[in-house]
């Protein structure tokens, strides 16, 4: 699988990311399709003023080599044709906001299947922080009280999602004692690592090989099993 995970922030050290983005959609065995004009899929996880936020991301992408984006909705009943066209995208990015709001639609919509086919079968699928949970195997430190949580507005109780890695993702983490406390709680509450990102940081993978590019801190059984500070 290909996976890209942003903590999140609008920082100029998220420019790695976006690169490692377009360089995994573009690892082919031909020369030809290397070159192809590739297409970005952009996934909000509300309608509401998602256009603002699809914009600023088609201007990062294409300055990075991406020429064709199109835009899906889970929350607004996508047709067969809408997710068909998306599938068939090289990279399809899933944006930040409620975690459980997304979760819930993209279930409902079934879309959230076909993401998981979408990245096993080799697509290029990256999340930004709510969008990048979803690809853990469960949303549940978002709705722990010490870590900050999302409002569940929606009521939704089952926190399964796509367990696409062994780990669970924690965004926008700072190395505060504060923080670190609520990180070593939450991590004896759970069977999975968890990595604390800091914001403008992230993880690459592609296959087996995993790469944390910035700041991360992983937490295991109540304790911190490492640290990664990595420069621009």
């Amino acid at each position: 699988m290909k996976l890209v995970l942003y903590s999140g922030g609008q920082l100029r050290s998220n420019h790695k990311l976006h690169q490692a983005v377009v360089s995994l959609a573009r690892q082919s065995g031909s020369q030809k399709a290397a070159n192809r004009k590739l297409t970005l899929t952009y996934i909000p996880f509300c309608h509401d003023n998602a256009s603002i936020f699809y914009h600023r991301a088609i201007r990062r992408f294409r300055a990075n080599g991406v020429e064709r984006f199109f835009c899906l909705h889970a929350d607004q009943s996508p047709s067969k044709a809408e997710i068909k066209t998306a599938m068939e995208s090289d990279i399809i990015y899933l944006a930040g906001g409620n975690t459980f709001y997304f979760l819930k639609h993209l279930r409902e919509s079934g879309l959230l299947d076909h993401l998981r086919r979408f990245a096993k079968k080799g697509g290029v699928l990256a999340g930004l922080s709510a969008g990048a949970l979803i690809m853990s195997p469960t949303t549940a430190l978002a709705a722990d009280y010490g870590l900050g949580p999302d409002e569940n507005d929606v009521g939704l109780k089952d926190f399964k999602s796509m367990g696409l890695f062994p780990f669970e993702f924690s965004p926008h983490f700072h190395p505060k004692p504060k923080d670190i406390k609520a990180h070593l709680n939450y991590s004896k509450k759970t069977k999975y690592p968890v990595y604390g990102v800091e914001d403008g940081s992230g993880i690459v993978i592609d296959g087996k090989k995993m790469t944390v590019l910035g700041q991360a801190t992983v937490f295991h059984r109540g304790k911190i099993v490492s640290e990664t500070r990595t420069s621009e």
